[in-house]
């Protein structure tokens, strides 16, 4: 029977030889699935009669999508090793019946690196029906972004393939390279929002000359031409690459480094300017130009306050105590090298307190480092030499005004007070004939010696105020005569004269010699 049917198929025609034999619906496992029905009965749209491995072959040629993937080695079967090396039944086996599943896929546990799409990023996250509709093979899930991103794209499709610059990390993790544009980033540009630039998400034809985005900055206003680049670089508006210094025949030092251009230049640059201190700082002169226009020779482009003239080297009148802190124009109030006095009076009369009765020359006793401070007066040479006590006074308890001459020199125009306590003014105003300067007490008068009525007798250990009994304003003037102090002594009553020394004598009233 075998036989018969082999012989049978032999001798089949050409036509016939794709339609399923008897034998082969005899021999047939089981039904197709549903997609393969059609070709049940032609058994030679997926066999090749006595080739068994032929049967692949016939399925690349049907599947023509899977058979390029294969031959590029893309999507799933071209990126997997088996289904490259394997027969097609290995996986998918048919007659099976017609609900039987051929495709043996679990998207739970599909590997999707295997893929032309690997995930990354927040994809990973994704249902697999956000991408795979339902109704369409897997392949035909769109791997364009803008496919599934087309609402996202702000850009309204400008810029074509989103993952030019985005990533899968996120819309925010973009990485675009401006570098392999014509316009490379540098400096402060790198930092800029791209909106900045291009305004309304417009990246065509964008402008690259700086005026273009800069104009609102230039402080130049137009002055100096479009061409910022020449002077001003990426990094910073304030930092030019202009060098004041090599490329023009003014260095700017010190503090003229840091003066904004305009400052000196106005609005045009190209413009001739004046080199003298004065035409920039004429309203900063503080000398209103009495010291001429040659600033230079005093201060220094560091600062106004920082001057270079020297008042110690450079004149023969050294500047001492406070004068070093003064302001110049506080003695040179005209013309800097017109003439001044340098006698203190001449700037220091108004601040004379003693009214002019010590002269014109203050540094005999006053420093240049202060009027208060110690001076250097030698009072022993003046008319009323500090002797004892008066040494340990303060100036001021004499002297009560600045005007030190008017200071009396009487014993008692001080001592007033002292002498109303014990001699009521009865011994005159000149202390210092009896006292001294060390202690009241240590009193020398020689009554003997200093005037023309020696004490003798009785006379010796008298009181002086028992005969110094008046006040007196200068001189003293007693009487010599022996009634002026002993009338009411006189037992006499005046029988034998005012001349009681013609019977008596000074060891007492008793004791009588005639003369």
């Amino acid at each position: 029977m075998l036989r018969l049917l082999v012989s049978l198929c032999l001798a089949a025609p050409a036509w016939a030889l794709n339609a399923a034999t008897p034998f082969e619906r005899l021999v047939m496992p089981g039904e197709l699935v549903r997609a393969h029905a059609k070709w049940e009965n032609d058994c030679g749209q997926c066999h090749v009669r006595f080739k068994k491995g032929g049967q692949s072959d016939k399925c690349r040629a049907c599947h023509r999508k899977i058979d390029a993937d294969l031959r590029a080695g893309e999507g799933f079967h071209g990126r997997t090793p088996a289904a490259r090396e394997q027969e097609c039944r290995h996986c998918h086996s048919d007659h099976q019946g017609r609900d039987a599943r051929i495709v043996l896929f679990d998207a739970d546990t599909f590997d999707h690196a295997r893929s032309d799409f690997p995930l990354e990023g927040v994809h990973r996250a994704l249902p697999c029906g956000e991408c795979h509709r339902q109704g369409e093979s897997y392949r035909e899930a769109p791997r364009r972004c803008d496919r599934c991103h087309q609402d996202d794209d702000w850009h309204m499709g400008r810029l074509g393939d989103c993952a030019a610059c985005h990533t899968a990390a996120g819309w925010g993790a973009w990485r675009f390279d401006h570098a392999r544009t014509d316009f490379s980033l540098r400096g402060a540009h790198a930092a800029t929002a791209c909106e900045r630039c291009h305004a309304n998400a417009r990246y065509g034809d964008t402008p690259t000359d700086c005026i273009a985005c800069h104009r609102l900055d230039d402080v130049h206003r137009g002055a100096n031409g479009a061409r910022c680049q020449d002077c001003h670089h990426e990094t910073q508006w304030p930092r030019p690459l202009f060098d004041h210094d090599k490329d023009t025949d003014y260095p700017l030092e010190g503090r003229h480094h840091r003066v904004p251009c305009r400052q000196c230049h106005g609005d045009d640059v190209q413009a001739e300017l004046a080199r003298d201190c004065q035409a920039c700082h004429r309203e900063d002169d503080a000398h209103n130009g009495l010291f001429g226009e040659r600033c230079g020779a005093c201060h220094l482009p560091k600062s106004w306050l920082r001057t270079v003239f020297d008042h110690q080297r450079d004149t023969d009148y050294p500047l001492e105590g406070r004068h070093r802190r003064l302001a110049c124009e506080t003695c040179h109030r005209g013309p800097l090298d017109a003439e001044l006095p340098r006698a203190c009076f001449a700037c220091h009369q108004e601040d004379d307190r003693h009214g002019g009765q010590q002269g014109r020359e203050c540094q005999q006793c006053h420093r240049p480092d202060g009027w208060l401070r110690p001076v250097r007066f030698d009072h022993d040479l003046t008319a009323f030499p500090l002797l004892g006590l008066h040494r340990a006074v303060p100036c001021e308890a004499c002297h009560l005004s600045a005007e030190f001459k008017d200071a009396p020199r009487k014993c008692a125009t001080c001592h007033g007070a002292d002498d109303a306590r014990i001699h009521d003014g009865r011994l005159g105003q000149d202390c210092a004939r009896c006292h001294n300067a060390n202690d009241w007490a240590a009193w020398r008068f020689d009554h003997d010696r200093e005037t023309d009525y020696p004490l003798t007798g009785g006379h010796r250990d008298l009181d002086c105020h028992a005969c110094h009994d008046q006040a007196v304003e200068d001189e003293i003037h007693l009487s010599q005569e022996c009634i002026a102090c002993h009338e009411d002594d006189d037992a006499h009553g005046g029988a034998f004269g005012s001349r009681c020394d013609r019977c008596h004598v000074t060891r007492g009233w008793n004791e009588v010699e005639t003369r």
